[in-house]
């Protein structure tokens, strides 16, 4: 997938989208050699690659500094970063000025959390003709005011709200919403009334695709075990083992051996 379009087309040919969140190089060609659809530099690269409590601490340069660094391992996939906590609240041209260094670094589109007060923005800077990714139900920049990471619309008002705002969204330009930590059955309902495709995370089955972490699907944190994040992988095992065996080696002079060794 290297277009936004083709989303679209996913969506009325009724076929699922995969994403999955990318930060560095390396993992970024693997992806590029993978049948996966679109990639996420997220926010969460603050939590996963820099080891804060929260999305909260990422920053414009962080998040330049990732997106280039996966632009650089790919050539057939479509990009898609996190606009950085409060980088949509400082007013529209200092928007715009974000907007441009993630795309100037790599990104083909850019994803903003929440709808309450934003839509203008997003109306202005879609009719720029930049690509915008809506996000809703959990919005990890706003933990603070949400109280922690709980399931969001389980209450009829919230669902509705939620219902409301991904309308918005669709009618402010977005082309496509991920929905987070919201009960299935919502997540379907709102599918069903958007022509713009929904991208689940922890919203059940029904939504027209899915994202996941790449360290959370390749069971890199073992002490990380969300309900919505199924481990495709023992990361954290391998890896370990690995790295015992090298110093098993090393300990015993059985590493480098006279093949690995130059005369």
């Amino acid at each position: 997938m290297k277009s936004i379009h083709e989303f679209h087309k996913y969506k009325s040919a009724q076929k699922k989208i995969s994403v999955v969140t990318c930060y560095d190089y390396t993992s970024a060609k693997i992806v590029n050699d993978s049948d996966i659809d679109a990639l996420l530099v997220g926010d969460s690269s603050a939590m996963v690659m820099h080891g804060f409590e929260n999305t909260v601490f990422a920053n414009l340069d962080m998040m330049c500094y990732h997106v280039s660094a996966v632009k650089r391992g790919l050539n057939n996939k479509l990009i898609i970063a996190d606009l950085p906590f409060l980088e949509h609240k400082k007013g529209i041209e200092n928007t715009f000025t974000s907007i441009d260094k993630l795309m100037k670094c790599g990104a083909h589109a850019v994803k903003i959390e929440g709808a309450t007060g934003n839509l203008e923005t997003i109306k202005k800077i879609t009719e720029a003709g930049i690509p915008i990714m809506g996000h809703l139900g959990l919005t990890p920049q706003s933990i603070y005011h949400l109280g922690g990471y709980k399931v969001q619309g389980k209450e009829s008002k919230e669902a509705e709200l939620l219902i409301q705002h991904s309308i918005e969204l669709q009618e402010a330009g977005c082309f496509s919403i991920v929905l987070e930590l919201i009960p299935e059955e919502l997540a379907g309902l709102i599918t069903k009334k958007l022509e713009i495709p929904t991208i689940g995370i922890g919203a059940g089955a029904k939504t027209d695709g899915q994202v996941l972490v790449l360290q959370d699907l390749l069971g890199m944190d073992k002490d990380f075990n969300p309900k919505f994040a199924r481990k495709y992988f023992n990361g954290y095992e391998t890896i370990l083992n690995a790295l015992n065996k090298f110093n098993e080696d090393v300990k015993q002079s059985e590493f480098p051996s006279s093949s690995e060794s130059f005369l």
